[in-house]
């Protein structure tokens, strides 16, 4: 059994067809198919159901594909070490949440002072991104703070304000209450804490719509759609161009913070090492 074979099963298996397996390889599609073959061929065992619209994980598939995640893990890790030099190079995948309005600096004065590495950002919510991390997706991500697994580690980056955000329409609080709730999927931290101010205030949230930016969000607040709660950084150049109204909440409810986290059990390569001392010079400045 080959490595590549097993990232081959593992694309196959995210996208659900060889076209799209093939397409993001940049492999012709009997390549692919013959891999996944040999594969089954070897294990004995029928790794996919195939149908007219694609292919789907059998049991046995579905136990291969966290095997092999844990396995290329491993072997990611190896060639970090091996490799590993005093200057910065290769790959770092970080994961953030999309309101983390300093983010850029950070970014950019990693990118400019270790220019072999390849920096790659993904965007989600804090439980989703713990869980990449949990599972070897990403080296680190920065998240809302929230109660961490045991096999993670926080670095404190920056304190936040939460304030909730309307249309210029709306003139208080009391009406902002029975407007809907514009926010990110579940597992957002933002989201958690206004849901708990409103519990705390009694109040039955009418309508709850997820979206998949920050902008839409934004926009559709701007519009008169509905409210939603975000850092006040994210939006001080709207408030100060007087395009939306915004209200403090309790310091219960408004006060954040933003942390870095990543595994404890990783090896502390080079890449990462940096990226961390970045974060907190950005602090101290």
């Amino acid at each position: 059994m080959e490595f590549k074979d097993l990232e081959i099963f593992q694309v196959v298996a995210k996208t659900g067809t060889i076209t799209a397996a093939a397409e993001e390889l940049q492999y012709v599609q009997s390549n692919i198919t013959a891999r996944i073959q040999k594969l089954e061929k070897e294990l004995n065992t029928y790794l996919f159901n195939r149908h007219p619209r694609g292919m789907k994980l059998t049991p046995e598939g579905k136990k291969l594909l966290i095997y092999s995640e844990k396995i290329l893990s491993l072997t990611n890790e190896m060639k970090k070490v091996i490799q590993s030099k005093n200057e910065p190079a290769g790959k770092l995948e970080i994961g953030t949440v999309e309101t983390v309005i300093q983010l850029p600096y950070i970014l950019s004065t990693y990118n400019k002072k270790y220019e072999e590495v390849d920096l790659s950002l993904i965007s989600g919510v804090t439980n989703q991104l713990q869980e990449d991390v949990l599972n070897h997706k990403l080296d680190g991500a920065f998240v809302t703070e929230t109660e961490l697994h045991p096999d993670l580690v926080a670095h404190e980056v920056f304190n936040e304000e939460l304030v909730l955000i309307s249309d210029t329409a709306t003139t208080s609080l009391e009406e902002l209450k029975t407007k809907p709730f514009l926010c990110f999927s579940k597992g957002c931290g933002y989201r958690a804490r206004l849901e708990k101010w409103y519990k705390d205030e009694n109040v039955d949230l009418q309508k709850t719509m997820e979206f998949g930016t920050l902008e839409t969000i934004l926009s559709s607040v701007m519009v008169g759609l509905g409210v939603t709660f975000v850092p006040k950084s994210t939006v001080s150049r709207l408030i100060n161009k007087g395009l939306i109204h915004y209200y403090k909440l309790p310091s219960e409810y408004s006060e954040i913070n933003t942390i870095f986290i990543r595994r404890s059990d990783a090896y502390m390569t080079s890449t990462i090492e940096k990226f961390i001392e970045t974060i907190e010079d950005y602090r101290g400045r």
